[in-house]
């Protein structure tokens, strides 16, 4: 058995979940998620509320979709009860973020200012001009968007400049030698 996969999934109060053949959807207080589980996995509600995800064999690739399939169950049950947030920082002279509505506009050294729309399910939260954070139920939607971010203007390692994750530690280099 997958040591993840054979885990139960305990359902909090609050949350319902309807399995439908291969598709599971989960309602809470936050908002509703459906996912499609892949093929050979099988989800199951138990007695007291506990989700079971079980596979037909011991072949490599249902090893590997079993504990990936009760990792997404999971994951969609934590992102309708409490969601899910990731955090940016942007450092660097000049380098800053607004909200325009529910929109993002920022400002990173290029010679116009990008513009980012929110994707549906997705919010936007500016606590200053070089913090905001990312929030949403999708756990994947969440780390996407703050990843697309990030890119925008990735951190330079020699002046660890530019748009970053909270905590994140860059790795700095030291310039070239002068004589």
């Amino acid at each position: 058995m997958s040591r993840i996969g054979k885990l139960p999934i305990q359902v909090p109060a609050g949350v319902d979940v309807t399995i439908d053949g291969r598709t599971v959807a989960v309602k809470g207080p936050k908002g509703s998620l459906t996912h499609t589980v892949a093929a050979p996995i099988e989800v199951s509600k138990g007695e007291d509320g506990v989700l079971n995800v079980s596979r037909p064999n011991d072949e490599r690739q249902n090893k590997a979709l079993h504990g990936l399939s009760r990792t997404l169950v999971a994951n969609m049950i934590t992102g309708v009860t409490t969601g899910y947030t990731k955090a940016l920082e942007i450092s660097g002279v000049g380098y800053r973020v607004q909200a325009k509505g529910s929109n993002l506009e920022f400002a990173l050294g290029y010679s116009h200012p990008i513009l980012i729309e929110a994707p549906e399910g997705i919010t936007f939260k500016v606590e200053s001009p070089t913090k905001l954070s990312v929030e949403g139920i999708d756990k994947q939607k969440v780390g996407e968007v703050a990843a697309n971010i990030r890119k925008l203007r990735k951190p330079d390692p020699y002046k660890a400049k530019g748009v970053k994750y909270a905590g994140e530690v860059i790795r700095r280099k030291v310039g070239k030698a002068g004589k």
